[in-house]
């Protein structure tokens, strides 16, 4: 994309189990998505995240 283009992002929302919290988070990574936010879930065992990447 050119300096003037703004970027253009996609979004994704996943649920991410605490007990595997990382390992869940480094395979969104992987595919490059970059995390935004972390909330909890309607449960204590689950959290909601949020992700972006550039569009392409």
């Amino acid at each position: 994309m050119s300096e003037n283009t703004p970027t253009q992002w996609e979004y994704l929302t996943a649920p991410v189990l605490v007990h595997n919290t990382k390992a869940i988070l480094d395979n969104f990574g992987l595919d490059g998505w970059e995390l935004v936010q972390i909330v909890p879930g309607l449960n204590p065992e689950n959290l909601v995240a949020y992700f972006k990447r550039p569009r392409g």
